[in-house]
């Protein structure tokens, strides 16, 4: 299998690139990719929320009026769920959102999401993501030259004009090799990879 590489310079082709079928070609799993994008955004929750129950807010200890004779509905404590100020039914407790998903099964995934990237037309080739300034209207003029506006730009090293220069730009996001997740992959549009880059991730998930 092979894909044209663009050249950032000219936004014409520049030569073609081989891809392994064990990484580029694989079959898109569904459930798979799913389970582990759900566990990647599961894992990032802090789970902090905690409230108190019935018996943790302070007071209610004294029955706010007697059993019978005032009229009014029975009461044994002015802390009741019920009650504006009292604790809450079902109290929330600190808790972990971790999903297991081994090594493997992560690795067939982002194999999964890559292969059905480059089904897609939405992986993009480019000989190299460097600039020459860290100008914001240069990057916007070099990712209009290659018609790309939504899109993940994946490198084997974000440089720092590149850095400075994307950062504001909308829906535009840059991560290196090794940053790189399945949410990531399947937030944007297109996916620009370097051939630096690509290279590396035939090595990482063969």
């Amino acid at each position: 299998m092979e894909l044209q590489v663009q050249s950032i310079s000219s936004g014409t082709a520049a030569g073609n690139v081989a891809l392994s079928d064990e990484v580029f070609g694989t079959d898109f799993n569904e459930g798979l990719v799913h389970q582990v994008v759900t566990a990647y955004m599961a894992a990032g929750r802090a789970g902090t929320k905690a409230q108190k129950s019935r018996a943790e807010v302070a007071g209610g200890g004294r029955k706010p009026w007697r059993q019978k004779g005032t009229g009014r509905a029975r009461a044994g404590t002015i802390r009741s769920p019920l009650w504006r100020g009292g604790g809450r039914a079902f109290a929330a407790r600190p808790r972990s959102f971790e999903q297991k998903v081994n090594r493997k099964m992560y690795r067939a995934a982002l194999r999964a999401i890559l292969s059905e990237l480059v089904r897609q037309d939405r992986l993009v080739v480019v000989d190299d993501l460097q600039l020459a300034e860290p100008k914001t209207k240069l990057a916007v003029a070099t990712l209009a030259r290659l018609g790309l506006h939504d899109v993940l730009l994946v490198s084997d090293e974000i440089s720092e004009n590149l850095f400075l220069a994307a950062r504001n730009i909308p829906h535009v996001g840059m991560a290196d090799v090794g940053a790189i997740d399945p949410v990531l992959l399947v937030s944007y549009d297109k996916v620009v990879v370097t051939q630096k880059a690509l290279e590396k991730l035939e090595a990482m998930f063969k």
